[in-house]
Order: C-alpha cells, then structure tokens, then sequence
C-alpha cells in the first residue's frame, strides 16, 4: 500500500489556519457527527453503514486482507495484476463491454493492491444501484482475465515501471525499502518489476482471485443513500458467493535492518534526491499515538515541524522535508525525503540527523505537545469531507481492528498522551545512527558508507 506523510500539507498547518481552524470548530462541536451502524446479513456477512439520504450516492468501500505481500517469488506485481484486470471484462461482458456499460451508468469501479490488503471502491447512483452491485459481484466471482485484456493491463504496468525507473524518487524509495527489507517482501515494490511481471501468468491471476477473495478476510463500509435492510440483502448478493475461508498463510513479522547507511546514486541531474528511513512502530502499538505526534513535531507537521524550521525556513536548503510514520500489519517504519541542490546535500544530512537525535534526547516542550494536541485534533473533522473519505476510513478502522467506535475515541487517545510518553517513543524509535539514507543525483561531499 502507498503511505502518505502526516500532514504534508503547509498551508493547512500554518498558525493562522490552526487558529481559524480552532475558533471554527468551537462553533460547529458536532459538524462531523458519524452514525455508524454495524449491518449483518442473513448469511453472516457484516460491513458499517453511515446512511445519507440527502444525495442519491452509495460509495461501497471495501477490502480483502492479504495482497502484494503474498505474492510468490519471482512474480512480484501479481495482486498489482489482479487490480488492473479485475474490471477488463467479467460474466458475459469483455472488457470493452463491462467498461461501456460502467461508463453508461457513471458507475466508478476501482481496485487497488497494497503490500496487506487488497481494496477496492464502487461508486453509483441509487436509481443504477442494483445494477452496480451486479457488476461488482461479477468482478469479485466471474472476472474474465482474457489474454488481450490481461496482456493490455500487463503493457500498461510495464511502461509505468520503465517510467519509474528513471524518476529519482522511484528510485531512492524502491532502494531504500530494499534496503531495509532484503529478505522480506516488504522490500518488493507492489507493482513489480520489468523481470517479474512478464512471468505472470493468467492462471496465476486466477488463483490469486479463488485464494484470497473470501469472507473471513473481507470488510465492507457503506456510505450513501441506503437503508440497513437493503444493504443487508445487497451484501449477500454481493458476497455470499465467495469462499467462507481464503487459502492460509503467514506472512512473518520483521523488523527493518539497521545500521549507519548512505547509498548514493550517480545520477546526472541539479538536485539530490534524499530518502531515509529506519524500524518503526505498528499501528497496534500501545504507543502508536505517542509517535503519532512526535512524528509531526519532527518533519510530518509542515510549517510546525522540526525539520522544516532548521532545513527550508532558517536555512533555506530544501523547498520540502518532510516525516512520517509508514505502520504495515508486520513492522513499522519512520521515513521521509527531501531534495536539494547537489552543493547542499551533505549539510541537509547532517541537519537531519542533528534534528532526529535532538528529539531523541530531549523530547519536546510542553508548548509543542500542546499545540499538536490542537492541530491534531482540531483538524480531524475535515477527513470526513466526503462519503468516499468516510468510507475509506472505515475500511481502515476494520482492517485495523480499532472498534466502531473509534472515531469517537480518537481525540481522546491523542489527548491523553504526555510530554513522558512522546520522550520515551522517541528514544525508542529515533537513533541518528542507525538511519538508512539513500540520495540519488551527484551530491557534493555524501560519502556512501556502511553498505
């Protein structure tokens, strides 16, 4: 799966937006109010409904655990595979046919594969719901894997990688992982590689769907113009098709190797492309919020972090840096980027690490964990700006095990870290010297070491 950085955006955690944002959200206490209820069908299939009457959309949002993790060695991008061609063709419909008529009903059918889970969304109209559904149940149970649609998805992944293969930040973060996870397939990029997805064949997409598409391992979220007793019977349309149990497996737990690393790679280009990364924290971590916030005090906050004070604001060095936390179901890590000026990227190094052992060492002040406390929570209404944000969520929530009513609990576990908790994570997580970094471009005095 991609993850994003913790609050990325600059605009949205300058001070004047966290204090508008503030006096706001005084106003509105219950603006983002989300009344989930837990829908079981008559054949056993649970998912979360958020029912919304006031426009006649159903996003369906939905998952299946264990995905490009699992792939089989030497056929790296097979779930990538799968999620392409899922909707080229199903039933009685070839690709062009299927694709016409989701067009026809302005129906949205997307899948994704993600190093954990394998997801997917459907968006639709009420008045075409029925006949959504019926598209997606033909997806899940009868999809088609016809050789030219396969080998039409199968090109278009291949010119991607090749693309990606010369981007700079493909490059240092595939390396890095890499690194990290040499011999787990954490270290493997989800799309593959221009040697392993020629290898895949269609009877291999075709196990990958009878194995991994079941009910034990799906979760379903439901936002939009629709009743309980409705939906309960869409489910079992729908789903009740499928295996009651995917095929077994065991992915292992790992950790990240670590040591004092920098890779370079000689590139010919004016900046120096910077990715580093080292072990982390899972989401089912005790103290998952704890470096929640110490994460965006240090380079996930924008305008408020850490490192874009000391590298952009006093310094000037690099237009972004930024942090975040990267939690998959086996491990956890902390990672970010930067880019500079080949003449500068030696100093933005050693200001990186001068700024991760500092919050290592000394924590933070109350003023910086109660202005998090602020932002953190203060913004977190706006994620529910949209049913297809809602729905994504709640996937989220389920695949994590985090309860129904997490969004209710949410502000209350960052509320209820302390200045000792942010400390203690961040002696455990950051160690300056056990960082991988990884730079791409012709660095003026980076050293490749500890490789």
């Amino acid at each position: 799966m991609i993850k994003m950085p913790l609050g990325r955006s600059l605009m949205a955690t300058s001070p004047v937006f966290v204090t508008l944002l503030t006096m706001f959200l005084a106003h509105a206490p219950v603006a983002y109010a989300i009344n989930i209820q837990k829908i079981v069908s008559p054949g056993g299939i649970t998912a979360w409904l958020v029912a919304d009457h006031s426009n006649p959309i159903i996003t369906v949002s939905f998952a299946f655990r264990g995905a490009a993790g699992l792939d089989p060695t030497g056929k790296g991008g097979l779930a990538n595979l799968v999620a392409s061609t899922l909707d080229e063709g199903a039933g009685d419909l070839d690709s062009q046919a299927f694709q016409q008529e989701l067009e026809d009903l302005s129906v949205s059918l997307t899948f994704r594969a993600g190093q954990d889970s394998f997801r997917g969304v459907l968006r639709t109209l009420t008045r075409n719901r029925d006949r959504a559904f019926e598209l997606l149940k033909l997806a899940l149970t009868r999809p088609r894997f016809d050789a030219d649609a396969v080998e039409r998805m199968r090109s278009q992944i291949l010119a991607g990688l090749r693309r990606s293969s010369e981007n700079p930040s493909r490059i240092a973060g595939r390396k890095l992982l890499k690194t990290l996870f040499p011999e787990h397939s954490y270290g493997n990029p989800v799309k593959g590689s221009a040697e392993t997805v020629p290898l895949i064949k269609i009877v291999d997409l075709k196990q990958f769907q009878a194995q991994r598409f079941a009910k034990d391992n799906l979760v379903v979220s439901v936002v939009g113009d629709l009743t309980a007793d409705v939906l309960a019977k869409l489910l079992d349309f729908v789903f009740g098709s499928l295996p009651e149990t995917a095929s077994p497996w065991k992915l292992p737990d790992t950790i990240a190797t670590a040591g004092n690393r920098t890779i370079v790679i000689d590139k010919p280009i004016p900046q120096s492309v910077i990715r580093f990364g080292q072990s982390g924290i899972k989401r089912s971590d005790p103290e998952f919020f704890a470096a929640y916030i110490m994460n965006y005090l240090l380079g996930g906050g924008g305008f408020e972090s850490r490192l874009y004070r000391e590298v952009r604001e006093k310094r000037g060095l690099a237009y972004s840096v930024y942090t975040y936390l990267s939690p998959y179901k086996h491990t956890g890590l902390i990672m970010g980027g930067s880019a500079t000026a080949n003449a500068r990227a030696d100093e933005t190094i050693k200001i990186l690490k001068n700024e991760w052992r500092s919050m290592a060492d000394q924590g933070l002040t109350q003023t910086e964990l109660d202005d998090a406390k602020t932002y953190l929570t203060g913004s977190y209404p706006l994620r529910f700006s949209s049913s297809r944000q809602i729905a994504a969520m709640m996937t989220g929530i389920q695949l994590e095990r985090l309860g129904i009513d997490y969004i209710d609990q949410r502000n209350s576990f960052i509320n209820s870290v302390t200045l000792d908790d942010v400390s203690q994570v961040a002696k455990k997580i950051l160690d300056a010297d056990s960082l991988t970094i990884v730079v791409v471009g012709q660095p003026d005095s980076v050293q490749a070491e500890g490789q």
